[in-house]
């Protein structure tokens, strides 16, 4: 098989399995057995393109011409590569924890939440593998859509109010800013094409271009940079699997890869450092990482807690863009997965928590660790991640993130750095503490002369929400003593532009 046919088959293989899906409904256990399938299968062949990537090829198809210059196209890069392996590989554990979440919690209309979901994995991976800004833009756009339905799948007024704002902030910025930036990029440039080294240097006043950022960066809703992050906790109201296609595996990584692939193929990570029209990006990527953690302490609200958890990782991202230097790079692209591995782990501990004992507040968990110990052991290192400590995979990104802050004299942004992983113990820590070490709210019941409270039959979540999780958990681990491998990858990312022959 040619790397042009097995691009074109790992977008197939989620597209097709919609229509199998759909055929299936009314027999869970074939729709079940077709999604995990279907995960497997495209991890493989995404696999067998990232052995190719390595090996120095850089497949490219293009699809349609829609007018001259304008074509949808599909090409593979380094940076788009991993974004599709991420994806792809953590649509396993997902489609796994979804049987046993979805089937625990009595979710209704499953099979169209199995649906909705092969289509954001096959618009995640469009997303991933695009090889101009019209194509990215028009399945950017089909991601928002195919996963509205996901964020009002219990259509509750909550479920339906969340989705609104969801679907309302992504599509605004979108039309407003994104779409702005792309048609004027393509005016200056004479093409949407990404390219080593960007391709506006010596076509744009330098006067102009922390504007064009500016369009870029807000428009790019899904890296959800503050003031435009509202949609990611009021879609919290979605089931625990969504939210983990959300924070983990599509959607805002959708948004932080754009974020990064924008920054490096269409401005150039040189020209953004000559020009300095990143410097203003930095410090609202700084703002955002502060606020949000410290938004984050406040929320008792478990998924709410993690949401805004998200919000303050995501700009670690922009700002290893921002930073407009080879490490930023560096460590912007590893965040993607070490933040993937640890927030995936963590929100399918929340899924699992409901699952098992019916508690959405942090307030609840108090002594829930000693009858869920595997769960919260599992977050417990998800956490650890997260916050940044050895030997877990969040230490690493968060490492080469502070070489990029240091490489560019920026005290500032090591600071910010510094003290949100500070936060980050205070936000996540707390929640382990509570559920180890704290007396059982049972207990203290009883020692008020109260009822017990209705605890005792609380044990672990299914097993297919547990095998993920130990899974994503022993990732976390694994990602650590394996970044070596990872680094060399990622110093593949071109920064300079192309010699030319």
């Amino acid at each position: 098989m040619t790397d042009a046919n097995a691009l074109l088959l790992a977008l197939a293989i989620p597209t097709v399995t919609m229509f199998l899906i759909a055929a299936s409904g009314s027999r869970p256990n074939i729709r079940d057995g077709i999604s995990v399938a279907a995960s497997v299968a495209t991890f493989a062949v995404v696999l067998r393109l990232l052995e190719s990537v390595m090996d120095g090829a850089r497949p490219s198809v293009t699809l349609i011409e829609v007018m001259p210059g304008l074509v949808i196209n599909f090409a593979i890069e380094p940076l788009g590569m991993l974004f599709a392996t991420v994806a792809s590989g953590l649509w396993i554990v997902t489609a796994i924890y979804s049987i046993g979440y979805m089937r625990g919690a009595h979710e209704k209309k499953q099979t169209r939440f199995y649906i909705c979901f092969a289509l954001a994995i096959a618009s995640a991976l469009a997303i991933a593998f695009s090889g101009n800004l019209f194509t990215l833009f028009i399945f950017y756009e089909v991601l928002t859509i195919s996963t509205y339905p996901l964020v009002a799948h219990k259509e509750t007024p909550e479920a339906r109010s969340g989705a609104r704002v969801y679907l309302g902030i992504l599509m605004t910025t979108s039309i407003l800013f994104l779409l702005v930036a792309v048609i004027w990029t393509w005016n200056i440039a004479g093409t949407m094409e990404f390219r080593a080294g960007g391709i506006l240097e010596g076509k744009v006043d330098p006067a102009y271009v922390p504007f064009l950022l500016a369009l870029f960066a807000f428009g790019i809703g899904k890296a959800a940079l503050m003031p435009f992050h509202r949609w990611l906790p009021a879609a919290m109201v979605a089931p625990t699997p969504v939210s983990a296609l959300l924070h983990a595996v599509a959607v805002v990584k959708a948004g932080v890869f754009t974020m990064l692939k924008v920054g490096t193929y269409i401005f150039g990570v040189g020209f953004l450092s000559k020009t300095g029209a990143s410097d203003w990006l930095m410090w609202i990527a700084a703002a955002s990482i502060l606020i949000a953690s410290i938004v984050a302490l406040t929320k008792d609200d478990l998924k709410a807690r993690l949401a805004y958890s998200t919000v303050s990782q995501l700009s670690y991202i922009t700002l290893g863009m921002a930073l407009a230097n080879q490490m930023g790079v560096i460590g912007g692209s590893m965040h993607i997965v070490t933040h993937a591995v640890g927030k995936i782990t963590l929100f399918m501990c929340a899924g699992a928590i409901y699952v098992a004992a019916h508690k959405t507040k942090v307030s609840e968990l108090d002594g829930l660790g000693r009858k869920m110990p595997v769960t919260f052991i599992c977050f417990t290192i998800a956490a650890l991640s997260i916050i940044g400590l050895p030997p877990f995979a969040g230490a690493w990104s968060k490492w080469y993130l502070l070489l990029a802050a240091a490489d560019e004299g920026q005290m500032a942004m090591i600071a910010v750095l510094m003290l949100s992983s500070l936060l980050n113990v205070a936000y996540l820590l707390s929640i382990s503490g509570r559920a180890f070490f704290a007396p059982a709210r049972d207990r203290m019941a009883h020692s008020l002369g109260a009822a017990a409270a209705p605890s005792k039959g609380i044990e672990e979540a299914p097993l297919f929400c547990l095998i993920p999780i130990c899974l994503t958990a022993l990732g976390c681990v694994v990602v650590f003593f394996a970044v070596g491998g990872l680094y060399e990858y990622l110093l593949s990312i071109p920064i300079l532009p192309e010699a030319a022959p």
